[in-house]
Parts: structure tokens; C-alpha cells; sequence
């Protein structure tokens, strides 16, 4: 949907601007390292475990990144015909509000469908201004990230585009080449992106934003105090019924500081399971003591020293080797292969040649075998699995048995009449056949 001039004063309103020029300037997402990175989350403490420690995605991040604002409250059209009144322009601005929020911040895995829960508030478009977007589109991409790490979920949804900018910020040999022009919001500068024909040159950029390029393009209102303070706080993240927490303790040296050990962290499984879904009027009241942690979220701001080489300390890196997910394989897996023998049967003998393997003979079907020795053979103890045939060779003697006898063995039964649990004993059915007159043998040709 395309940016119209006349939606500007009410996007500008709304501080939702910079999102709108960013979405007419967005790029491909690059799946396979996306994937990659969702390997390495961790749900217990919404950070990414990388060899040289931890790092995660702020509200910095999310500042600078979509130019949204993080301070504040929680909580298909054509285009716009030209010589529009100012009511029909409003109902347009409304729709494409929607849409950025709908496909851009807080998508969903079904890709085409936008929540009803957005319709009070596009009606009021003078106080969207308040809302602190940022802070719950990261709330969102949390939620979605600790989602996708169960193994049975197989779809991501949430602002990629931040999380896949996030990425090429502060990895510099992970980003595309040939993408050096920066603009605002700085992820407009992958604009045009598309993997499969990108070329990427892994260190980790500390603090991307602090060169004086990017400072350059940052909209003033960004850099704000009550802003920019917000950047360091460790509070909740509130988006309706989805509550994270920022735990931005962990991950100092993002922010100019040292990392040290840090705290256990925070354990809100319990708030996992709850996502809205059968109405969500009820979590203002449930979730009253997490609204007050937002609420009080000046008093919750982190103080630390900022130095010019930020990065983990000595104490964390040791703690780290000893205690996080540097690896996702097997430690076993990671030895060096030199240091294990490789036999001489196993080496390769021209090009394509397997080693000889020993041949293994046909063996026959043993299942078969031993079905056709159960319908041979009755088993001691009892005929209950075999009652269709020896039912009939027990009543009815004369007639010829599969190898065309006419005989009957008692002792294949030794339980009394076959399908009978505690019929009569042996003896006495013994007697009634030899009681029982045999029926004359028809010669053949006479009727």
C-alpha cells in the first residue's frame, strides 16, 4: 500500500512516520540466517548465546533501527482517490495504520489477516501518539522467538526486518556488501536486499550507532533523554495480553559498559502460556503488578561506567566457558578428528571405491516360518487360537483333514472341547467319540 502525502500529519501524529517511510523501502529477509540465529535463542533470559558471550535486541535497537518511540503507555483498501475530503483521508490513514501495525510490527503466521483489537484505537487518531510502540513491537519479536524455539513449532512471525537489520548492524561479516549508504531509520538501509544474489563477507560490533555517520541521520527526537535513559531500563515489555521482560543487565557492553557476572534469571514461564487468545480483558487486573513495573520504569534504570573498549569482563568470560550454550553440537563433535585413528579398511581406494563389506546371505522370513509350525502343531496348553480348524476336526471327524486323513488326535487338545474354558475333561469327550458311529464311505460312482 502506498505511502500518500496526505497520510503524513496523521502518521506524524500517530509517531508513526518513520515506520511508514520504512515500509515502502523494506528488503527480502534472508531465512537460512534468521534460522540461525532463532537456534541460538534462549528463552530463559531473551538473549542469543554466542561464543564470546551474550547479546540481544533493546529498545535501542528498536529506536534506531524503526525509528519508533519507546517512551509512552502500553497498551484491503485502494488508494486514496484524488481531491478526497478530509474525512475520506482519514478513513484511508486508518486503513494503512492498520496495515503497517498488522504486517510490520505485529505480524502473525498467517501473513494476510490484521487483529480486531486495533480497531478502537485507529478510531482515535489524535491519542495514538502516547503509546510506546516500540517497547511492544520488542515485546512481540520475544515472544515469537521463545515461540519458535519449541521444537514443534516450525513457523516464525514478529518484526523480522528488525531482527534481520539487528543482525547486519552488528555483525559486520554477516551483512550484505555493496549496502553503504545510511539512511533514517537505519534500516531502511538494506532496501533492495535479496539473498540470493548478496555476498557477505564473525565479529560482533559492540556499538554500532556511536559512529558518526549513523549519528548523522538519526532523527533528534531519538536521542532524547527520556528516551534514550529508557534504553538501559529493566522492566517489563507489555503488548495486550504479552508480557516479556528487558533484560538489558546482561547484555551491558552493548550500552559503552563492562559485563560482569550476571544475576539468575528472571523466571516468567508461567506468562508464556498467556497470549489473548478467548478475549484479554482480563489481564489489566492479573497482570497489575507487571503494569506497575512499566509504570515505575524511570526508577528501574541501570547505572554503570561507560568505557571506550566495551566487551565482557575477565570473571564473566570465565563464568561464561563454565556455565552458557557457546555451541550448538555435542562437545564430542568439536574434537579434532585428527587425534582418532582411522582404520585401514575405512580409507578410500580410488576415486569412488568403498571399502569391501562383508556380504550378508539371505535369511529366510522367520515370521513365516513359525506361522505355518503354529498351524501344524497346536501348542500345549490349550487350541483357543486355533478354533476355526480344530473345532471342526473335534465335531465333525470325518471329515479329511488338510493332508487328507481321516484321523483325529485328542492329544493335540489335552484341555477338553476346543474354544471351551473348563468344558469337559479329557476322558469323557474321549468316550463320546468313540461312542459315535462312523459314517459309511461313499464308493465311487454310486450315489
Amino acid at each position: 500500500m502506498r505511502l500518500d502525502e496526505r497520510y503524513v500529519p496523521y502518521l506524524q501524529m500517530a509517531r508513526l512516520y518513520h515506520l511508514a517511510r520504512l515500509n515502502d523501502r523494506w528488503f527480502r529477509l534472508d531465512e537460512p540466517l534468521v534460522s540461525a540465529f532463532v537456534e541460538r535463542w534462549r528463552p530463559e533470559t531473551h538473549t542469543f548465546h554466542m561464543p564470546f558471550g551474550e547479546c540481544t535486541i533493546t529498545l535501542q535497537d528498536v529506536a534506531y533501527q524503526l525509528g519508533l518511540p519507546v517512551d509512552g503507555d502500553y497498551e484491503t483498501f485502494a488508494e486514496c482517490p484524488d481531491g478526497a475530503d478530509e474525512e475520506t483521508v482519514r478513513r484511508f490513514v486508518r486503513a494503512y495504520i492498520m496495515m503497517l501495525l498488522g504486517t510490520q510490527l505485529f505480524a502473525d503466521k498467517s501473513g494476510n489477516r490484521i487483529h480486531i483489537r486495533w480497531l478502537p484505537y485507529v478510531a482515535r487518531l489524535e491519542e495514538m501518539g502516547r503509546y510506546s510502540w516500540g517497547s511492544a513491537a520488542l515485546a512481540w519479536l520475544y515472544r515469537c522467538m521463545c515461540r519458535v524455539a519449541n521444537r514443534h513449532v516450525v513457523k516464525l512471525a514478529g518484526p523480522l526486518q528488525l531482527l534481520q537489520s539487528w543482525i547486519f548492524w552488528r555483525f559486520p561479516t554477516l551483512r550484505p556488501s555493496g549496502y553503504d549508504e545510511i539512511s533514517w531509520p537505519l534500516a531502511s538501509r538494506w532496501s533492495g536486499y535479496n539473498p540470493g544474489i548478496s555476498n557477505k563477507g564473525p565479529r560482533f560490533i559492540w556499538m554500532p550507532y556511536s559512529a558518526l555517520d549513523v549519528i548523522q541521520v538519526v532523527h533528534p527526537e531519538v536521542l532524547e533523554p527520556r528516551h534514550t535513559m529508557l534504553w538501559r531500563c529493566r522492566t517489563s515489555l507489555i503488548y495486550f495480553a504479552v508480557v516479556e521482560w528487558h533484560q538489558v543487565d546482561r547484555v551491558l557492553p552493548q550500552f559503552g559498559g563492562v559485563q560482569p557476572i550476571p544475576s539468575p534469571a528472571l523466571n516468567i514461564d508461567f506468562l508464556m502460556s498467556k497470549d489473548g487468545r478467548g478475549g484479554d480483558r482480563w489481564f489489566p487486573a492479573q497482570y497489575a503488578d507487571w503494569h506497575d513495573h512499566w509504570q515505575e520504569r524511570a526508577e528501574h534504570i541501570l547505572q554503570f561506567d561507560i568505557v571506550p573498549d566495551p566487551g565482557p569482563s575477565h570473571d564473566f568470560l570465565t563464568w561464561w566457558y563454565q556455565h552458557g550454550k557457546r555451541f550448538l553440537s555435542p562437545e564430542m563433535l568439536l574434537g579434532d578428528p585428527r587425534g582418532i585413528p582411522i582404520p585401514d579398511e575405512a580409507t578410500q581406494r580410488g576415486a569412488g571405491r568403498l571399502p569391501d563389506m562383508d556380504r550378508v546371505e539371505d535369511v529366510p522370513d522367520r515370521r513365516r516360518i513359525e506361522r505355518r509350525a503354529r498351524l501344524v502343531q497346536m501348542p500345549r496348553g490349550g487350541c483357543s487360537s486355533f478354533r476355526p480348524v480344530q473345532w471342526r476336526l473335534a465335531v465333525f471327524p470325518h471329515i479329511s483333514h488338510i493332508d487328507g486323513s481321516h484321523q483325529y488326535s485328542p492329544e493335540a487338545c489335552n484341555d477338553g472341547m476346543p474354544g471351551y474354558k473348563g468344558g469337559k475333561s479329557r476322558t469323557a469327550y474321549e468316550n463320546k467319540l468313540e461312542t459315535r458311529q462312523p459314517v459309511p464311505q461313499l464308493e465311487q460312482g454310486k450315489s
